[in-house]
């Protein structure tokens, strides 16, 4: 492969940082506070798929709340986000496709942000999803939709490269 072709180049696709409840009321309000303050940005409810009677949720009930950030805003939350984690990621938080996921146990350990009693301690989780630069239309165009071919996605040992150069990340191997 040609590794100086600009459509071979990795970048962030989006940054879904999500906080789930499991109950709709006051602790979804505090938790969307939470990721407004965050963010800046208003958070989108999301609501259950189906019914668990042991857990008392319904279908269609709102049970938490989730905002998704792209380009320079997904950059800059990520920086912070990884700043929690001192820039150290367990290899095991990178999937097949080069995708990292992690969590944080709770917002109050960001930068410049101080524990408010009304709202309370919240963990959220971060979901980062990169792609290559060129050739993702294919898969979600209408017309003669088709499968990017797996030479063109991205691997897990490329994506952990990715996010040592870029994001100066330390990855723990975990056994």
């Amino acid at each position: 492969m040609n590794s100086n072709n600009p459509m071979r180049e990795i970048i962030i696709e989006k940054v879904v940082i999500n906080i789930g409840v499991g109950e709709a009321g006051e602790r979804l309000e505090k938790a969307k506070k939470v990721l407004n303050l965050l963010t800046g940005k208003k958070p989108t409810e999301t609501k259950a798929r189906k019914t668990i009677r042991d857990f008392s949720i319904r279908k269609g009930q709102s049970i938490g709340c989730m905002v998704t950030l792209r380009k320079k805003d997904a950059e800059e939350f990520l920086r912070r986000a990884l700043w929690v984690k001192n820039f150290k990621i367990p290899e095991y938080s990178f999937d097949d496709f080069g995708n990292l996921n992690f969590g944080i146990k709770d917002y109050t350990n960001f930068q410049n942000i101080k524990y408010d009693p009304e709202i309370g301690i919240f963990g959220f989780d971060v979901s980062v999803r990169v792609k290559r630069k060129g050739g993702y239309r294919v898969m979600h165009r209408r017309i003669r939709r088709s499968k990017i071919p797996m030479r063109h996605r991205v691997t897990k040992e490329e994506s952990m490269e990715f996010f040592r150069k870029n994001f100066n990340l330390e990855i723990l191997e975990v056994k």
